[in-house]
């Protein structure tokens, strides 16, 4: 009997915007066909729920200072997120190029999710 290996989660982020050479038909029919791969991984247990996220928000730093934003070049702009559970960060990127939606200008960023609280030894400045 073969062992399993532990799974972990990661967080991906829907980046980018639509590439404008594509109809707005094309584009409603690759959004059908991510939800469709989206939930059949739901339903398999390898992705769990996220959200889409609105294009206003706020930006928060040093001394209080609240501004509009969020400020990201438009390649940078997060369209939404959900996480994948998988057993390495491989496996997770291979699970995420099975979405559509990569060919029609998307991108996603895929981050481990560290478990451990922050502290000095293990944040980056």
């Amino acid at each position: 009997m073969s062992e399993q290996l532990p799974r972990s989660e990661y967080l991906v982020l829907s980046r980018g915007q639509w590439d404008g050479s594509f109809s707005r038909d094309d584009i409603q029919n690759v959004i059908t066909q991510f939800y469709a791969w989206y939930d059949g991984l739901v339903k398999e247990g390898k992705i769990k729920p996220g959200q889409r996220l609105t294009h206003e928000g706020k930006t928060i730093g040093r001394q209080d200072e609240v501004l509009d934003g969020p400020f990201g070049e438009t390649k940078e702009v997060i369209g939404g997120y959900w996480t994948i559970h998988a057993t390495s960060l491989d496996e997770a990127a291979r699970i995420a190029e099975g979405s559509p939606t990569l060919k029609y200008g998307l991108f996603f960023e895929i981050r481990p999710i560290d478990p451990h609280r922050a502290t000095p030894e293990n944040s980056r400045p």
